[in-house]
């Protein structure tokens, strides 16, 4: 690359060092090397790494450096600066300035917002005390392994999808474990009442105790937490207590400089934000009135923002999402997608045996699927998503769907 060439490169500089930040980034590399100088900031004192695989760090069964995906090499390879351990918590629109809290100042022709999210910890008293911990970085399963090395008891606020990972980690780190969930089944976002009794027995099973349709009051304790006291006034003893009751989108930073904000960044179809020099991307981004806590629609975003950054696809658009979740905890597999609770006008299809621990249903509106949940027996997830997406009419496997793509096909042939 000539030194004309080196001048005329923009600098991007990407706020966040997490998965949704650096798959655009990956993306951008792909398409564009050489368009920008790029900086990344990330408060944590880390490279990027792989969060949704901190349950398995928190079980013993991987490390730290299982989850790295881009290590501080990786970046001095492809010329990136990397500024971790440093929070940015000023942007000069005017000026296309970032500030740090360390006083560092970075001009940008570009700025990715990649903020992610912060979990959402009740406001109740005791909420600040040591032993209550949120399940979101390294520092924090850190903390929960000290924990899980000192002490016994362990309460799980929140029966979703990371508050079950967390209780099945720590139970196989020998704590004995509690959940306690507010509504009255787990996984209401992804399973019906009859997959989540299943999932709940089978988790019994293996020494979890669950508290169902149940309020958290307060968190006590002198120097530590030692008890959750339940709006019933039930007190459970506990030594440690991980919050796991959903994630706030974190745009403080985007709403104080100014740009348009709701529940989160609100974004175009570009990924870009009210300010035509600023995007965002991931759980801080909100399009469509939606922001997304999975990783599917974090990639969507990352290659259509990459596409818009790298100047060569003016047409890339994303338009939203059709989620599914797939879940394995113990050796339990689970999948949903789409519409699985049956509103008006909808046909379910089930199938249960269990003997062997399979349940089916899919939800069918007209000739087209719109919804699954699977229990014990997943591998037609994938298949049921894409018929999904597609709309493509079942008509002519109606009968055999429910027993799958193999099935279904074969008899329809």
């Amino acid at each position: 690359m000539t030194d004309t060439q080196l001048r005329s490169r923009k600098r991007l500089v990407v706020v966040g060092n997490g998965m949704a930040g650096m798959r655009t980034v990956d993306e951008l590399l792909k398409h564009a090397p050489g368009r920008y100088d790029i900086t990344v900031f990330g408060t944590e004192p880390h490279g990027n790494y792989n969060r949704i695989q901190l349950s398995p760090v928190l079980a013993g069964e991987k490390t730290l450096a299982d989850i790295v995906t881009h290590t501080p090499a990786w970046y001095a390879e492809n010329g990136i600066e990397l500024i971790a351990g440093d929070t940015v918590i000023d942007i000069n629109r005017a000026l296309r300035t970032v500030t740090t809290r360390s006083g560092r100042v970075t001009h940008y022709d570009k700025l990715l917002l990649a903020t992610g999210s912060t979990p959402f910890i009740p406001r109740m008293p005791g909420s600040t005390l040591p032993g209550v911990v949120g399940f979101r970085t390294i520092e924090d399963v850190e903390l929960m392994l000290k924990a899980a090395q000192h002490y016994s008891r362990a309460i799980v606020i929140g029966g979703g999808l990371l508050g079950l990972e967390a209780a099945c980690a720590l139970r196989k780190q020998g704590m004995k474990v509690t959940v306690v969930h507010r509504m009255q089944w787990l996984m209401e976002r992804q399973l019906d009442e009859t997959a989540a009794g299943l999932l709940q027995k089978t988790l019994e099973r293996r020494g979890i105790r669950f508290v169902l349709a149940a309020d958290t009051r307060e968190i006590s304790g002198d120097w530590r937490v030692r008890e959750v006291i339940l709006q019933d006034g039930q007190r459970l003893p506990t030594d440690l207590v991980v919050v796991a009751a959903g994630v706030v989108p974190q745009a403080n930073l985007a709403k104080s400089s100014g740009l348009r904000c709701e529940r989160g960044v609100v974004v175009d179809d570009a990924m870009r934000s009210s300010d035509p020099s600023i995007y965002a991307v991931g759980e801080c981004a909100q399009h469509r009135g939606t922001c997304y806590g999975i990783v599917a629609p974090l990639w969507e975003q990352a290659q259509v923002c990459a596409a818009h950054l790298a100047g060569n696809d003016r047409t890339a658009a994303y338009t939203g999402s059709v989620l599914s979740t797939k879940l394995k905890v113990t050796g339990v597999h689970v999948f949903s997608a789409g519409d699985f609770t049956g509103e008006q006008g909808t046909h379910p299809l089930m199938l249960r045996d269990p003997r062997r621990g399979i349940y089916k249903k899919l939800v069918l509106r007209d000739d087209l699927l719109v919804g699954a949940v699977l229990y014990g027996e997943v591998q037609d997830g994938g298949w049921y998503f894409d018929l999904m997406q597609s709309r493509q009419s079942i008509a002519a496997l109606r009968s055999k769907l429910i027993f799958g793509r193999s099935f279904a096909e074969a008899r329809a042939a």
